[in-house]
């Protein structure tokens, strides 16, 4: 056992960041409730060097995931996983594969929280499907004997943001998400329309987001005045400081609104009916949800009310009614 007399717990969360993200206060909890023990994360390659830095674990293993036909690395994994001596494991993933896993330990199995079949505590509600993550893991914790699950928990990461040259206050675009899933993204012109009216507010609009979503991200800098456009310049860590530091956030179901949210800034989460936010709405200090059929029909005025619903300071003067107030107001 490499952690010498102390007792090694398992746990295993692959992703994504929106998930990682709503798992970190399971995360605290479990390190608060097994305060001597060597704790292993197995989990995805992104998330392996941002939570070396939280504290909770004392390491983490990078789950490769292998495929079914490639039987030499589940050969590795079977044998890491039965030669560390795990005493319980906390599965916060819940899919076929780390069922699997739970049946790769070997006998005597060590217990095992989750709903793989066996388990020595099993999260036996049968609406489990139909609960929030927050809810969802809070109780499945409190059945393996962990009574207290705090909230979201991202205050380790921190950045330094001086070579962004970001001018303050500003206010976090965020309009990409699942490619393959283009439904849950708000058009590329109202998001212009809104970072045009937050910059005549006196906010500077910052988009975030990844490489593969440059295209709707410089279509808005095309749009827009004093826009800086972050695409691909972000790590974990940096979006979570501005997520500190911004005025109000609005975004796309994805997961740097999680992160955002997390670290306390005001956000303004945008789904359609693709997702389900009674189940995976980002959770943090102050959230608004707006929730429309189709997010190619929701209007700006709808989401500007929105962004009033979380920051009354930034409520206009009646007689400016904001950009988008002719549109048809979504229901």
């Amino acid at each position: 056992m490499p952690a010498g007399e102390r007792e090694s717990i398992l746990v295993i969360k692959h992703g994504a960041l929106g998930d990682i993200v709503l798992a970190t206060g399971p995360f605290k909890a479990i390190r608060a409730h097994h305060p001597d023990a060597h704790i292993v994360l197995l989990t995805s390659a992104p998330y392996a060097k941002p939570f070396n830095k939280s504290g909770w674990f004392d390491e983490i293993w990078v789950d490769d995931r292998p495929k079914p036909w490639n039987p030499a690395p589940w050969w590795r994994l079977r044998r890491r996983l039965r030669g560390a001596g795990f005493v319980r494991v906390y599965d916060l993933q819940h899919t076929d594969r780390t069922g699997l896993y739970y049946r790769m330990m070997g006998r005597p199995r060590p217990e095992w929280s989750g709903i793989a079949r066996g388990a020595s505590h099993p999260h036996a509600n049968p609406e489990r499907d139909s609960m929030h993550t927050i809810e969802r893991q809070a109780e499945q914790l409190a059945a393996a004997g962990i009574a207290e699950t705090p909230p979201t928990d991202v205050s380790w990461m921190t950045a330094d943001l001086s070579r962004h040259m970001v001018s303050e206050p500003f206010a976090l675009l965020v309009p990409g998400g699942a490619i393959h899933r283009p439904r849950k993204r708000w058009p590329a012109n109202r998001y212009a329309a809104l970072a045009n009216w937050l910059h005549g507010r006196g906010l500077q609009p910052v988009l975030i987001g990844a490489l593969q979503e440059s295209a709707i991200m410089e279509e808005i800098e095309r749009r827009t005045r004093g826009t800086l456009n972050l695409c691909n310049d972000t790590s974990l860590a940096t979006v979570a400081e501005f997520g500190r530091r911004a005025t109000v956030a609005v975004g796309n179901d994805t997961g740097p609104m999680h992160l955002i949210a997390a670290a306390g800034c005001p956000s303004v989460v945008l789904f359609s009916e693709a997702s389900v936010p009674e189940q995976t709405a980002p959770r943090g200090e102050t959230v608004v949800v707006v929730q429309h059929e189709r997010l190619a029909s929701l209007g700006v005025a709808t989401v500007l009310k929105a962004v009033y619903q979380a920051v009354p300071d930034l409520r206009p003067p009646a007689q400016d009614g904001g950009p988008g107030t002719a549109q048809t107001k979504a229901g």
